[in-house]
């Protein structure tokens, strides 16, 4: 028996599919901010709705590299940390 999960669907439009057979996925909104305490240093990461996932899949990522690579996701702060 096999029972489906309706939060894990992928409309297959919504996917583009390679030569490679890979895709690259597209974030769609920071949904969450934190800052973690290393030794001598603070790093930022961003809690980041991929639009091949669910909320429930986000994933947190480096706030710098995200800022470099989708500038657009950060319209109130222009300079990458």
């Amino acid at each position: 028996m096999c029972v489906g999960d309706l939060t894990s669907v992928v409309l297959l439009e919504t996917v583009v599919v390679k030569d490679s057979l890979s895709y690259e996925d597209v974030p769609v909104e920071i949904l969450d901010r934190q800052v973690r305490r290393l030794r001598n240093k603070e790093v930022a990461s961003v809690k980041v709705w991929w639009r091949s996932q669910s909320i429930v899949g986000a994933t947190w990522e480096a706030e710098a590299a995200m800022k470099i690579k989708y500038p657009h996701l950060f319209p109130f702060d222009s300079t990458p940390s």
